[in-house]
């Protein structure tokens, strides 16, 4: 397996380094800090799960599993774990290489938007050059998706952005029936921004349709 995908990304130009189990990938990370990890969870000494999860501690460095299990809830627990992406056994050469492009495209930061800070309300601003958002006073970072999910959704705010469209803007058109991927992302957004999650005040669903970010300019106004 190892041999076939580096066969394949040195076809498509990328440097590739290799890790036969999970310690020796670590070490692989801190050594060469890749742009992006393709990581088996079917590994010896230590699973694809356990390594991600220690990885996490040390890296933001974008991550894609490969399983041969196609259930929802392993791709949810991997996504849990911090992995952005998975691929699930066999796949073809084009399907890796074209999740490889989406997940390195996903984690390019946006162009720094013109203005610096956003502030919603007392609560909540966003710092849009350093992709921070400042909760309380306190800058909190995020992810380049996250990051991403949510300057679509206040660019938009007050308006409901259906589920397919945010699946499209933010990872890409293939993956606009991924929608555990939103959910998952709107509830780690919600965890970093809102006050309570459990009853969002920014970030709102409209159930079967898609999200909201609340009408900032709307309560500024009044």
């Amino acid at each position: 397996m190892r041999r076939f995908i580096r066969m394949n990304m040195e076809l498509e130009g990328y440097q590739v380094v290799e890790a036969d189990n999970g310690l020796h990938a670590l070490e692989q990370i801190r050594q060469h800090t890749p742009d992006l990890v393709v990581m088996d969870v079917m590994m010896p000494e230590m699973d694809g799960f356990e390594t991600l999860k220690l990885l996490r501690e040390i890296s933001t460095v974008p991550v894609i599993l490969l399983t041969v299990k196609g259930e929802e809830e392993d791709k949810i627990h991997g996504l849990n774990l911090g992995a952005d992406d998975y691929i699930t056994k066999p796949f073809s050469p084009r399907e890796l290489s074209s999740r490889v492009t989406a997940v390195l495209r996903r984690a390019d930061w946006p162009a720094p938007a013109p203005r610096t800070i956003l502030v919603i309300d007392d609560h909540l601003s966003i710092d849009f050059n350093r992709h921070q958002v400042i909760v309380d006073g306190e800058r909190v970072d995020l992810r380049p998706t996250e990051y991403r999910l949510l300057n679509h959704l206040v660019q938009n705010a007050g308006w409901v952005v259906p589920h397919d469209t945010l699946l499209a803007k933010v990872w890409g058109y293939e993956y606009r029936d991924e929608t555990h991927y939103l959910r998952l992302y709107i509830n780690y957004l919600r965890k970093k921004i809102e006050i309570d999650p459990a009853n969002p005040q920014y970030i709102l669903t409209e159930r079967g349709v898609g999200y909201r970010f609340v009408d900032f300019k709307k309560k500024q106004g009044e």
